[in-house]
């Protein structure tokens, strides 16, 4: 029986935002290095004691890479946006912003949820996959220094950033479609790659005002 979103949040809880689930590109095209090509190995098709896959489980571990790796750069997506309320000065940004924070939490939770409903990690132990590159992203650094910025400089910087995070997901979100196996997640895949393209016109469009 699936788990409640409600519950996937409850799990989230620090995840979303500790870098937990770290993953490369590499990693979900399957180009792992031989010394972590076990790392995840028993992410296929869930199976019963018996050894016999069960119906309507199909995945693969592309699936649950990009479902790892999009649950916890969507956390990072949504702590860039939220500071676009108190330090930008345009009302189309602010509303973009808002959109943003809350499509991407609530995947966020659903992707939680599928991972929970498939008995795999939301994020994988910390370092896990440092090796490989680490997942794309902005880091907690790098938000700083836009919180940070001048106010007459912030909003560029917000967008700019903005750009790249929305960039990142569409690279993951393609990379699912051609490489995962459950046609769920490759559904929320074409999904995501749609609706961060067109963020990423619309973002476009505000830098050039």
């Amino acid at each position: 029986m699936k788990r409640t979103a409600l519950a996937a949040l409850a799990v989230l809880g620090g995840l979303l935002l500790a870098g937990c689930g770290a993953h490369s590109i590499q990693e979900l095209r399957g180009d792992a290095s031989a010394g972590h090509g076990g790392a995840h190995a028993g992410h296929g098709a869930a199976r019963t004691p018996g050894g016999t896959a069960v119906a309507g489980k199909d995945f693969n571990p592309a699936d649950v890479m990009f479902l790892q790796m999009m649950t916890a750069h969507n956390g990072q997506g949504v702590e860039l946006v939220r500071l676009a309320p108190v330090r930008t000065t345009r009302q189309e940004v602010r509303t973009l912003a808002a959109a943003i924070a809350t499509t991407q939490e609530v995947e966020a939770a659903s992707m939680a949820e599928q991972l929970i409903d498939w008995g795999r990690p939301i994020g994988a132990e910390p370092g896990e996959h440092a090796a490989h590159g680490g997942m794309p992203g902005v880091s907690k650094a790098e938000i700083a220094a836009v919180a940070g910025a001048a106010p007459a400089d912030f909003e560029k910087k917000f967008l700019n950033m903005l750009i790249a995070q929305q960039d990142d997901a569409v690279q993951m979100a393609r990379m699912e479609v051609s490489t995962g196996l459950n046609a769920e997640v490759k559904a929320l895949a074409a999904r995501i790659d749609a609706s961060r393209t067109a963020q990423i016109k619309q973002i476009l469009a505000l830098l050039g005002q």
